[in-house]
């Protein structure tokens, strides 16, 4: 009579402060905070404000402004679109996250301090129609951003390594939700920009990225790098491998059909969070004071949604979660487009908050979901390469609406935030192909 040996049970998730407070996690989570820092302080408010205080003054310079905010975005986006990719191949290669995260990151702090310099440098030279500062200004901008956008990759990558497949939903909606935290920590060099001095807030919004980044820089034990054997080590080779990996598309099917759908889903995101504050300004009457009460609001409601939509992740699946997220988006867009008074954009901007936090939650889940082990970190460099290409086409959407329609005043930004919803529901169609994973690789 043959005995069976016992299966041993799967180990069970970790949970509440076991999981959230380890070293690993926790100091994840907090370089979260400082990611947000910047893409909320630099990226969203302080940005957009001060060029379209040194720019704008009129609905038609308003619209100019809203054009160099945008086409600022996309050129950084194609930076990055250039190398994400080579990014992935390079973990792969290497076994390495953390230490090639790091470098990026110092280097965006540095930018963002090149910023604030050139802000408060006074010169009457100018370059292109620009005062000097202001050009370099934009110019800066667009370098830090790459270099922000460029550790994000690395980072994002991060997440498989922290847990299982029970506790990554948890662990992306953890770290998610203290990335908002950290706009609310940002929102406090507020106070520096009395008078619409807005470049007041370029310094100390970079210190802030440098003291919630120093956790995840000096406490973070990166494992042992397992790198690959027998491959080539240029890192421009890499393009060879990501050539092979397109030519397996078949193989990969779920992971591009995913791919492309973020590709619109990004679009709408982040072109949408580039030009928000401009926007509620601009087009709906928003004080400066009032949107940063929405802002915050709309912060706190990204903290909920992050925390709900990991355990829905978890329970659902992140391709279902995926869906609920794109109709709200869809919902917050519609709003946001036909507001004629602030009620209407408040809920455009609360629901917008939730499905802004939702999606970094679901589809960095999906990913790790929908990849393969070997070929993670690959992955999620197509995955930002997906993003970041999207970043170019939707800026670049949006601010050749309003500068064509310039003349139109407020409509032209109106007409360009609408475009935005055949992006979400073109994304929403071809997610809709991506075939059901009954187990999580």
């Amino acid at each position: 009579m043959s005995q069976t040996n016992p299966v041993t049970p799967a180990p069970l998730p970790a949970k509440g402060r076991k999981l959230f407070l380890s070293r690993p996690v926790l100091s994840w989570g907090l370089n979260d905070v400082a990611n947000t820092i910047f893409s909320s302080n630099i990226v969203t408010l302080f940005f957009p404000f001060y060029l379209t205080q040194v720019i704008g003054g009129d609905a038609r310079m308003d619209q100019v402004a809203s054009t160099f905010i945008t086409y600022s975005n996309a050129l950084s986006g194609l930076l990055i679109v250039l190398l994400s990719p080579l990014y992935g191949v390079w973990m792969d290669r290497t076994g390495r996250k953390k230490s090639l995260m790091v470098p990026f990151t110092l280097l965006a702090i540095g930018f963002t301090l090149l910023m604030a310099l050139s802000a408060n440098w006074y010169s009457s030279a100018s370059f292109l129609g620009l005062p000097l500062a202001v050009a370099g200004v934009l110019f800066f901008f667009v370098i830090a951003k790459f270099f922000f956008s460029s550790s994000v990759v690395f980072y994002d990558a991060m997440i498989s390594d922290l847990g299982n497949s029970r506790e990554i939903p948890l662990i992306s909606g953890f770290g998610v939700a203290l990335g908002y935290i950290g706009t609310l920590i940002g929102l406090s060099v507020y106070p520096l920009a009395s008078g619409q001095q807005y470049e007041q807030t370029f310094l100390p919004s970079a210190l802030l990225y440098l003291l919630f980044a120093l956790p995840l820089i000096l406490f973070y034990k990166e494992a042992a790098p397992a790198p690959r054997s027998g491959v080539q080590t240029g890192f421009l080779s890499g393009y060879k491998e990501i050539a092979a990996t397109f030519k397996e598309m078949k193989k990969y099917r779920p992971i591009f059909l995913f791919m492309v759908a973020y590709f619109f889903f990004n679009d709408a995101l982040q072109t949408a969070i580039s030009v928000m504050a401009v926007y509620a300004k601009t087009v709906v009457g928003f004080s400066t004071v009032r949107f940063l009460v929405l802002y915050l609001v709309a912060t706190v409601s990204s903290i909920f949604g992050s925390f709900v939509f990991g355990y829905l992740t978890r329970k659902y699946g992140a391709k279902r979660a995926v869906v609920y997220v794109a109709l709200l988006l869809i919902v917050a867009i519609g709003l946001g487009t036909t507001a004629v008074n602030e009620p209407m954009f408040w809920a455009a901007g609360v629901i917008y908050g939730i499905s802004m936090g939702s999606m970094w939650v679901t589809s960095r889940t999906l990913i790790v979901e929908l990849s393969p082990a070997d070929k993670r970190g690959q992955f999620f460099g197509l995955f930002a390469f997906s993003g970041k290409v999207s970043s170019i086409v939707g800026p670049l959407l949006y601010g050749t609406i309003t500068f064509l329609l310039q003349d139109q005043g407020t409509l032209a930004s109106r007409v360009a935030l609408g475009s935005l919803l055949v992006m979400v529901v073109i994304g929403l169609i071809v997610h809709k192909r991506i075939p059901e994973q009954h187990e999580t690789v």
